[in-house]
This record gives structure tokens, sequence and C-alpha cells, in this order.
């Protein structure tokens, strides 16, 4: 029996319609264009407006593109992976309202928390189960609805954070193409340094926490920058190593989008040219667990059937890591 590999065969996106400007944050809190264009390298992000929208809301759009351009029916779908930070509610999960939301009512569905890493964590659990040979169709929809744990008083991290959500179809092929190693860490010691204090289990929200914020995002971004850059440098190249792939092999470096200095020194340390690293972050700002599948939404007219690419990412947890997926399609004209 030959061996089956898991194939990204379809990807969709989207983002909201709002514009979120540089203007605008200056507005809330004390800072300007050209500081958060030199620091962080977001111009404006987008934002989800309407009462009642939450992640479901962003996930089902994305998943909706993906019927739209392939032949795959919604009954088809066996499997549905949700990787948010900020689910719709504790329960049910976020996946399962998209499986409803859609049709897709033969398939068991389940959210994982990864933070910015999800997409990554949610990529390798989906190409377990592709391997195991039950499941041949699994929608991976990945995002998050930022906003909503954002502090908008706070002028180091209000500027940062954004809501989207994309989302690919994952099949099994036996070509040697699509998820061929990944590398993922988790090491919990970060969490005094990048987290959302209250609201879970162990501290329920109280009138004192919505107070003093500790429902939103609490960052340290220069130790958040420095371990950034190095671990996923690091297991970048511990990826390509393992796999014998030169700077010269990779087609395109896919990185989360938190920052842009992160892009660059990590790009810089592969020494892969940045016209192979995939940049949205001015545009669209850092959607967590949306990033990667966002750029690999926008880029699929690019992508070409056996294209090396690298993923890698960093999130609170701390998570972080690298997949080489060798792209398994040329978009088809429409």
């Amino acid at each position: 029996m030959e061996e089956l590999n898991a194939v990204i065969t379809c990807v969709g996106g989207y983002v909201p319609d709002y514009v979120l400007t540089n203007e605008e944050i200056s507005e809330l809190v004390d800072t300007t264009d050209e500081w958060i264009m030199t620091r962080i390298g977001i111009k404006e992000r987008r934002i989800l407006k309407g009462e009642g929208l939450g992640t479901s809301f962003m996930g089902t759009k994305a998943v909706e593109e993906i019927f739209r351009k392939s032949d795959v029916k919604p009954e088809e779908i066996d499997l549905v992976i949700c990787a948010t930070t900020t689910p719709d509610y504790s329960f049910p999960s976020t996946a399962a309202l998209i499986a409803h939301n859609l049709g897709m009512k033969n398939a068991f569905a389940f959210d994982m928390e990864a933070a910015c890493s999800g997409f990554l964590y949610g990529l390798e659990t989906a190409n377990a189960f592709i391997k195991a040979g039950r499941y041949k169709k699994i929608i991976l929809v990945s995002g998050d609805k930022l906003s909503s744990v954002t502090n908008y008083t706070d002028r180091t991290t209000c500027p940062i954070f954004a809501d989207g959500a994309g989302a690919v179809l994952i099949e099994p092929t036996t070509e040697k193409v699509g998820v061929m190693d990944s590398q993922l860490y988790t090491d919990a010691s970060g969490f005094k340094h990048l987290h959302v204090w209250g609201g879970g289990s162990a501290n329920p929200l109280t009138h004192e926490d919505l107070d003093n914020h500790r429902y939103t995002i609490y960052q340290e971004g220069k130790v958040v920058f420095k371990v950034a850059v190095t671990n996923m440098a690091d297991s970048s190249e511990l990826v390509m190593n393992r796999n014998g792939l030169s700077k010269e092999d990779i087609n395109w470096i896919v990185p989360h989008q938190a920052n842009i200095r992160i892009i660059d020194a990590v790009a810089n340390r592969m020494g892969v040219d940045r016209e192979k690293v995939m940049i949205n972050i001015q545009r669209l700002g850092n959607t967590s667990a949306g990033t990667i599948p966002l750029c690999l939404w926008e880029w699929e007219d690019k992508l070409k059937k056996g294209d090396n690419l690298i993923l890698t990412t960093f999130g609170g947890g701390f998570t972080w890591g690298a997949t080489y997926l060798k792209w398994g399609y040329d978009k088809k004209e429409n």
C-alpha cells in the first residue's frame, strides 16, 4: 500500500470590511503612523464589526469560498478543525458552529488552541488524520477576532492586532507533495510574557479584572521579539537541514505576521531574499492563527505545484515551529 500524505487542495480566506487605520489608532492612544510603521510595520488592520459576530462568522466565510472554488460538497467533509484563541463561546466549539452553518453534517468537529501557531498545529493534526487512512476530506479553519481581546488604551499592543480567518481543504495523496515535515514546540514558561489573564477557569472574569483590562492581551514586546526571531529561525533551519534543503531550494518563506522587524530578522537569519517572503502585515495586521493561511490565500495565484514552502510561526504559550510544505496544485483559471 502506498504511503498517504496530506496535501492542501484549496484555500479560502476572509477579512472584515472595516479598515482601522493608524490615524484612528493615534486618536485612541499616544502614537503616530510613523512610530507604528517603524516599530511594527502595520499601516492598517481589519476589524469585525456587528453585534453577535465572532470567529465562526469569519471562518464560515472562508470555508464558503472553498466550496465555491472546488468541486467538494459540504456533506463530503469528514472532519472540521478550527484553530483559534478567540472562540465564539466556551462551548459549543467554533468548529461545530462552522460545520452547522455550512451543512457539513457528516463531519465531526473540534477546536484547538495554540495562539498564533494554531495553523501549523492544526496542519500537523490533519496530516496525522490523513496518514491514518480513515479521513479523506478535512477542513482546517484558522483565525481570530483579536479585537475582542485587545486593550485600545494600551499603545504597545493595540496597533498590532486585527481580525481575519483562512481555511484550507486537506486531502490524501500518494504524490510527494503536501506536508513533508514539521517541528513544533511548546514552552509554558513564556506565559508571563504573553497572555490573557482573566476569563478562564483559573481566573473567572470579575468586575475588577474588567476595570484593569485583564481580559485583554498582555505582551512584553522586547522579550517576545528576541525569542520569536531565534525560535522561528532555528526551527526553520532544522526542518530545512533535515530535508536537505538549501536556501536556493526554497520558493517561499511564509512567516507568522507578528511584526515586520521579526519577519525581516528571521529572513536575514535564514539568508533568504525578501522577495521570497510572504508579507501582508502592513495591510492586515496580526490576525494570530489567521496570518499564515491568509498569506497562502493571497499568494495562491503565484504558487506552483512542487514549490517548496517553509511555514514558520511563534505565539503565546509559548508555541512555535516550522513546517516544510510542498505545494500541491496549480490554481485553476476561473
